[in-house]
């Protein structure tokens, strides 16, 4: 299917607001035109294609295979023209334009700090930050950019390495005085396990092996706030799985212990990913670079060699 050959910009704009929408009205509003005018425009693209790619009801809209695949590759297209219609628009070397950026709701004045300094040097740019564990979308979403820990990447994203972050399990010293502690992965089956969330979604069951493979865990406790397990495993409720810079105080201090340090755990590799696309709107370059530039500065991280 040639998308220059069959479908016109109009359609791809009712259609890709009537997806992010999820209702018909709402899309029409945000079109400004009138919802009998998007329903056309939204059969008449149904015909072209031979293919449903909606199915609507009074009060629902969902999105069938086709169309999954058809919205991908119609919002590169738009962002794409949008791009490049806002370049030839304004020559005045301003970068501006909309901007969503996704990123992990990590308690750190140094990535706070990334974020005012990019919006201080590019005030045209409308920056949109969504702090959230959850592993967003960023076609069906509308995100620009992720910062994330991944290893493994959707088709159709990019990721630029940043550099890696130790997971570990830590636990209070009161903790594994009264029960004990480990001495391998199995004897976590006998303890208070404090997990985090598996892509910021579902409670994890199982925790990394340093040697590879995973344990499975039943855990008293999950949360997808990373901080909370801190403070959970602080309290001395149970063994938990964190990111060794947020342990590291506590651990100073004596109010956490690693357990099983060199059983339990992971490298993380954080990277920033986003969209493949052969013309890259310029506040998503401006901002990939900058944190880029600046990602040492993050306490978190062994910067990426």
């Amino acid at each position: 299917m040639q998308m220059d050959e069959l479908l016109e910009t109009a359609e791809l704009q009712a259609f890709v607001h009537a997806v992010d929408a999820r209702a018909l009205a709402r899309a029409a509003v945000e079109l400004g035109v009138p919802r009998a005018t998007l329903s056309r425009r939204l059969a008449r693209l149904e015909r072209r294609l031979g293919v449903r790619l909606l199915r609507r009801t009074t009060r629902s809209l969902t999105v069938t295979d086709a169309g999954e695949a058809l919205y991908r590759q119609a919002r590169q297209v738009l962002d794409a023209v949008a791009a490049v219609t806002a370049s030839v628009r304004r020559n005045d070397g301003e970068i501006r334009g909309d901007l969503r950026v996704s990123i992990p709701p990590i308690r750190a004045p140094e990535l706070a700090a990334m974020l005012t300094a990019f919006a201080r040097a590019h005030p045209a740019v409308r920056l949109q930050v969504h702090a959230s564990t959850a592993h967003v979308d960023l076609v069906r979403d509308g995100f620009d950019v992720a910062l994330r820990a991944t290893t493994t990447l959707e088709p159709g994203l990019i990721a630029r390495h940043l550099g890696t972050s130790e997971l570990g399990a830590v636990a209070a010293p009161g903790y594994l005085a009264a029960r004990g502690t480990p001495r391998s992965a199995g004897d976590l089956a006998r303890h208070r396990l404090l997990a985090g969330f598996a892509r910021g979604a579902t409670p994890a069951t199982h925790w990394p092996l340093r040697r590879g493979g995973q344990v499975r865990i039943a855990p008293a406790f999950s949360t997808n706030d990373v901080d909370l397990l801190v403070e959970q495993a602080v309290a001395g409720l149970g063994i938990a799985l964190v990111p060794e810079p947020l342990a590291r105080a506590p651990v100073a201090r004596g109010a956490l212990v690693p357990v099983l340090p060199r059983v339990i755990g992971a490298t993380s590799r954080l990277s920033l990913v986003y969209l493949e696309r052969e013309f890259m709107a310029p506040q998503v370059r401006a901002f990939i670079d900058a944190i880029a530039a600046q990602v040492a500065a993050l306490p978190m991280l062994q910067p990426a060699r």
